[in-house]
């Protein structure tokens, strides 16, 4: 092909603006694709090199003579007369499939730094195990983990996600993301706020729970900025922007801290903190709240302290100041270890766990009002439940005031006469 051809290099221009590949990439696949179809023809050279001439579009073939070492050590032109003919059928298949590769290559060049970015597509497919979003000249795939649960998704509508991962398939790029990671919602401020987007403010830590709530950390590196009021906007439209893209999700900014007691405090909200107790060693901090904030500071189903935790890194227990009150007052009073059981006479008696004497619930009502009662009364009558009739106190009183223990007639094996007992009690 001595002459011309500017047909020739037309087409490889047009094809070269419609795919968006450079007209030297086409020139060197074509190339290649001669190369191999030279060497199938009868007698030729074991090496040879197809040249292009980007100008005219001249094709050319020059077999080669190699030595040892890989030199070219004679070289000549072996361009068949028919290679025009034999060159245009080699080169629509070759060109056609090496096409599909560059296209598939600069697609997956395009989108293989992009995780962890925002996109937009078109809802193009949806089943129970994912859905199909167009992006143009790609496809991403969006699995069933990565939805938010009861979020329906309608062929055509428009919908933004974020990128979790691109891989690279002999069939182009798979582009996965996720509509329920929190990153989306950092990306989501960042179209909406400007100061984010500029690095005046920072979005610290984010927590969520997809289609129900968030909670984010704001930090302002300038003084002068409010970096939750800079998040909600005036009367809230910034937010309200985000929420609406999350179909309704409810979103709270809380400002970010370094002190970690401010930073539980401020993750709790709405509910209002009265105490921190922070242990550093097991990482748990206790957060003491008002009685009528308790259910507040927990949330439905403990969403609201389950946020807390991931978005501090604290594991936070809520009580209430009541609870906290019990606790301190059982402070420092040892439990005996044991079961209340009934014992053959139907009564209900304690068994210590280790074994031993059982106790009656007489018994142990009498012990704990004695050491109930001050210092000095512990034997006091009126802490001691009064005796049965048969066990009077009148058998006691008919004795001499100077009698001795052991002069009666108890003492002496006998039984007491119901008639000195009775003139004693009378």
């Amino acid at each position: 092909m001595s002459t011309t051809n500017f047909e020739f290099l037309d087409a490889l221009g047009q094809i070269a603006r419609d795919k968006g590949i450079s007209v030297e990439t086409l020139l060197d696949a074509l190339a290649n694709a001669l190369v191999a179809a030279y060497k199938r023809r009868p007698g030729a050279a074991e090496e040879a090199v197809v040249t292009i001439d980007p100008e005219s579009g001249e094709i050319r073939v020059y077999g080669q003579e190699l030595d040892e070492d890989g030199n070219v050590v004679r070289e000549w032109d072996d361009t068949p007369k028919d290679f025009g003919r034999i060159a245009a059928q080699a080169a629509k298949q070759v060109m056609t499939q090496r096409i599909r590769e560059v296209e598939r290559e600069m697609k997956y060049e395009e989108y293989a730094g992009r995780e962890g970015d925002i996109v937009t597509g078109i809802v193009q497919q949806t089943d129970n195990r994912y859905t199909l979003l167009d992006l143009g000249k790609v496809e991403a795939l969006l699995p069933q983990a990565e939805q938010v649960p009861y979020e329906r998704y309608e062929h055509g509508a428009r919908l933004k996600a974020y990128i979790v991962e691109v891989r690279k398939t002999s069939k182009g790029p798979q582009i996965v993301v996720s509509r329920s990671h929190p990153g989306l919602v950092k990306r989501l401020f960042e179209l909406e706020v400007p100061e984010i987007s500029s690095g005046v403010v920072e979005i610290k830590a984010a927590a969520r729970d997809p289609g129900h709530r968030t909670k984010l950390a704001v930090w302002s590196n300038d003084p002068n900025v409010d970096p939750v009021g800079a998040c909600v906007g005036a009367r809230g439209s910034r937010v309200r922007m985000v929420t609406n893209e999350l179909r309704g999700e409810r979103v709270d900014i809380v400002p970010f801290s370094e002190d970690p007691v401010e930073l539980i405090q401020a993750s709790l909200q709405p509910a209002r903190v009265r105490e921190v107790r922070l242990d550093d060693a097991t990482g748990r901090a206790t957060v003491v709240v008002g009685d009528y904030q308790l259910s507040l500071a927990i949330g439905k189903e403990g969403q609201n302290v389950k946020l807390a935790n991931r978005l501090t890194g604290w594991l936070i227990d809520i009580r209430s100041e009541s609870q906290v009150a019990e606790d301190e007052a059982r402070e420092g009073v040892e439990w005996a270890e044991g079961r209340w059981v009934t014992n053959e006479a139907g009564q209900m008696v304690w068994q210590p766990a280790e074994g031993g004497e059982v106790v009656s619930a007489e018994e142990w009502s009498r012990a704990a009002a004695e050491e109930a009662a001050p210092e000095g009364q512990a034997e006091a009558p009126a802490q001691v439940e009064a005796p049965a009739l048969s066990e009077a106190p009148a058998q006691v009183e008919a004795l001499p005031p100077d009698a001795e223990a052991g002069s009666g007639p108890a003492d002496e094996g006998g039984e007491a006469d119901p008639a000195q007992v009775g003139e004693g009690a009378s």
